[in-house]
């Protein structure tokens, strides 16, 4: 039975969970602070951790790492609020498997936690040696016949597709270039399958989540004896590609012990196991992705320049799914015929209005956040169409929330002396206090990164007091 490791400063929050996974089967344990889960771990082994990106005494960053460095193999999903999905992305960069955005719905996050304890997900196939060992659970070779994969339709994508047809063909080394969830992994699948190694494995790592202590294991492979917990021979990613592709994503995260281990790999073509005395020879394709620039990393001294040079023999720079407006909608319906594939839904489309919504939106998370929001309005939607109410608040609400509510405007009291205006002052005072009242309760959301729960605690209301005021407010979007 998996062990499943609840962390957030909000008890409520911890109990609710732990019901609810408790009735799915599974082992749960909570924990109110990054210390606590700590603290638990030094005494237990999680499966799967869900973690709150704000605890009181430390970021869901920081525990990552604390996470990692005591249970490489337990995988992380973070809960944070849409707020904050610019940092959730980078914390994917550090391993963990994905993030979820409140308010939690059960079927969502049931199926992300699924997948997170599968030994094999429904769009990935662990690659499979050709001689004894075992895969590190770091490599995994994507099924590109799986459908998870679509070619952007803008004109910046079409240049891109034009480079990957030049290039593919030849042996090239490539660094292709994008911020995180841009599609880089994608462009790198395109590039495998339209090469001559195509019918041969392709083989993804991301650099950022592999530990200095690890990553020579997880790359190079080890022989049994070659440090302590290696109690059998592990093949490396790098040879379970051989005569295939490998794809480095966040290259410019191996520390530099790894990079002068890489260089020789690239110069002569052969590798060592960690803890081996025996050469083996290798035939690679070497692919490598990063959210900077390699030569400004280099010129730093971060990254090897001698390695740069090496890889620099083709180079491809994704766009940001904000600067290609008319792939948003392509990857949308994508997005959603995956979705409704997953939770057995017929959802046909989007209304004008989410589409409106959805391209004047700045996609911080590009195309990952563009998937988990389309996953979560298609979970609500119960019609024909995703509607704006099925988005969540920051979303369907974006443009607002880009400035500070401005000053009530005055109008000038033109009533003559004498006359009786009571009526019309009690409209104004009315007026003035609803617009008062629109201004503490946004504020308050903003404080909390959107989390209605804390919001209403900081207001001194229930929720549900909170949630009749914001339904008063035809700008807030809630049903």
């Amino acid at each position: 039975m998996h062990n499943i490791l609840v962390v957030d400063d909000d008890n409520d929050m911890c109990l609710l969970l732990s019901r609810f996974l408790s009735r799915n089967g599974y082992t749960v344990a909570t924990a109110n602070s990054g210390q606590d889960a700590i603290a638990w771990m030094k005494k237990n082994t999680p499966s799967l951790v869900l973690c709150d990106f704000r605890l009181d005494d430390m970021t869901g960053t920081e525990l990552l790492g604390k996470i990692k460095e005591a249970h490489p193999a337990a995988s992380v999903i973070i809960i944070t609020g849409y707020s904050d999905v610019k940092d959730a992305v980078e914390v994917m960069k550090l391993g963990a498997f994905d993030y979820v955005t409140k308010p939690l719905f059960p079927d969502e996050i049931l199926l992300t936690i699924k997948k997170a304890l599968s030994d094999e997900p429904k769009d990935k196939v662990v690659a499979k040696p050709s001689a004894a060992g075992t895969t590190t659970s770091s490599a995994k070779a994507k099924n590109t016949n799986s459908g998870q994969y679509i070619m952007g339709d803008s004109p910046e994508f079409a240049v891109i597709i034009k480079q990957i047809d030049l290039v593919a063909p030849t042996n090239f080394s490539v660094i292709i270039y994008g911020e995180s969830g841009s599609g880089k992994e994608a462009i790198a699948q395109q590039i495998h399958q339209k090469s001559k190694r195509s019918n041969k494995p392709f083989v993804a790592i991301d650099c950022g989540a592999l530990s200095k202590e690890l990553a020579g294991s997880e790359l190079f492979g080890h022989e049994k004896g070659a440090f302590t917990g290696a109690l059998n021979q592990k093949i490396g990613s790098l040879e379970l590609a051989n005569e295939g592709t490998i794809f480095l994503d966040e290259i410019g995260n191996l520390s530099y012990d790894i990079q002068v281990s890489l260089l020789r790999v690239v110069q002569e073509r052969k590798i060592r196991r960690v803890g081996g005395i025996k050469d083996i020879d290798l035939d690679v394709r070497i692919l490598v992705a990063s959210n900077e620039r390699l030569w400004d990393a280099a010129r730093a001294g971060k990254f090897r320049e001698d390695l740069y040079h090496r890889f620099n023999e083709f180079s491809i720079d994704v766009p940001a799914l904000r600067d290609r407006t008319n792939d948003i909608m392509l990857f949308a319906h994508h997005f959603l015929n995956v979705t409704n594939a997953e939770l057995g839904k017929n959802v046909k489309g989007f209304s004008a209005e989410v589409t409106n919504i959805f391209n004047n939106y700045i996609w911080y998370g590009n195309l990952r956040e563009l998937k988990n929001v389309v996953k979560r309005s298609t979970l609500l939607t119960d019609g024909d169409l995703v509607e704006a109410k099925s988005l969540p608040f920051e979303i369907s609400n974006f443009s607002k929330l880009q400035f500070e509510l401005p000053a009530p405007a005055v109008k000038k009291d033109n009533t003559q002396p004498g006359t009786n205006n009571q009526g019309s002052f009690e409209n104004k005072l009315k007026s003035a206090n609803m617009d008062a009242e629109y201004e503490v309760i946004l504020n308050a959301l903003k404080q909390v990164n959107f989390n209605k729960s804390k919001a209403a605690k900081l207001l001194n209301v229930d929720r549900k007091t909170l949630y009749n005021k914001m339904k008063q407010f035809k700008e807030f979007n809630v049903e």
